[in-house]
């Protein structure tokens, strides 16, 4: 585990307050059967940005407070916890990462104070098919005019702001000639399609029809800042995955020490102590590589892409371990909705998939360290 300072225990201390009395579990069901198609809740994002985490990574002079990578994923593992439904991941993390590396001045001063105060949504619209393949970029650009559809684009139903990979040339498949551009909400041309996801989260589908964005970086040399936005994405997502597969352990466990059969604690049964050490052994796995993550981008070690593979392979295979024993070891009720670790599996199938799933982030790992 990561050694804290002082500020850092504080701030996941207070995420952990937080997310505990304010956003439990029965907000996540409440916003599920509210059928407003909200993904989060307006106000509990508010409050997230009174609180500083909507600025946790933005430079100070741009109304942040700079704390970090490590900060924002101990505060998004609380979030995970708890199941909270935010725009953390595609603002605080996506969008204010992607405009602190890239963004031109101006683009700076415009919108990463408005991030840092939680009073826009950003997300980031890259995907064109069912899998995730950046690389597989079609949608085209030519003289600053968007064509081409997204997918999946998380939080993309409320976003005020848009981070898009469009290509400026070659052709699908190739890493040349992608291009980042920005474009704000009701830009002429932008279609915006609502999408249901099984964990009752938010994502559209995009459709731009010769929508004029602002050009990102630099034209054609897209690829590299897409791949750093992208493991900014996936390393942040471990840490609220890993906080998921924690609280569905605890539950678990719990569970194992109470219920009856057969005359015994089914916790004294031998398989099932195996069981929880393997998810056991497997979290504190996980951990080292997330964190170990985190604190290589605070450092801006060369190894990152190494690292957020990593951290996203051993996160989607443990959540997608927990959940499931989660419900196995609950037995009837684990099937039921009115146990959480319905919802618990439902958010840890959309998490595996998001940003690349186990099988994507094996080949990825392998790939770069050149086997």
């Amino acid at each position: 585990m990561a050694v804290l300072n002082e500020e850092q225990t504080m701030l996941r201390d207070g995420a952990k307050a937080w997310t505990q009395t304010e956003s439990p579990t029965t907000k996540l069901r409440a916003l599920r059967d509210s059928g407003s198609h909200a993904p989060f809740d307006a106000a509990a994002w508010a409050e997230m940005g009174a609180m500083g985490w909507a600025g946790v990574i933005v430079p100070e002079e741009h109304g942040g407070s700079a704390f970090g990578y490590l900060s924002l994923g101990l505060i998004l593992e609380e979030t995970g916890r708890t199941l909270t439904a935010s725009p953390l991941i595609s603002t605080a993390l996506i969008g204010a990462g992607a405009l602190s590396l890239y963004g031109s001045d101006a683009q700076k001063a415009e919108w990463l104070p408005k991030i840092a105060e939680g009073a826009v949504v950003t997300a980031l619209a890259v995907d064109e098919g069912p899998h995730h393949n950046p690389a597989r970029t079609a949608m085209s650009a030519s003289g600053g005019k968007l064509t081409g559809r997204k997918t999946f684009v998380v939080d993309g139903d409320v976003a005020d702001l848009f981070i898009v990979a469009a290509r400026t040339s070659g052709k699908a498949g190739e890493t040349g000639g992608i291009t980042l551009y920005l474009v704000p909400k009701g830009a002429p041309g932008l279609t915006v399609k609502h999408l249901a996801l099984a964990d009752s989260r938010g994502a559209a589908e995009i459709t731009f029809d010769g929508t004029p964005g602002d050009l990102l970086g630099a034209e054609g040399q897209g690829w590299e800042p897409l791949e750093a936005i992208l493991d900014r994405a996936r390393i942040g997502l471990s840490a609220e995955m890993l906080g998921s597969a924690l609280q569905a352990f605890e539950i678990t466990l719990d569970y194992l020490k109470v219920r009856t059969q057969f005359g015994q604690v089914i916790g004294t049964f031998q398989s099932l102590q195996h069981r929880a050490a393997k998810m056991f052994t497997d979290l504190e796995m996980a951990r080292s590589a997330i964190e170990a993550a985190l604190e290589a981008l605070d450092a801006g070690a060369p190894d990152i892409r190494a690292a957020a593979s990593l951290a996203k392979f051993k996160a989607s295979e443990l959540i997608h371990l927990v959940s499931n024993e989660m419900v196995q070891m609950h037995g009837g009720i684990g099937m039921t909705d009115v146990h959480d670790a319905g919802l618990y599996m439902k958010r840890a199938r959309v998490t595996e998939q998001l940003f690349g799933g186990a099988g994507f982030h094996k080949d990825r790992y392998a790939k770069v360290l050149g086997f």
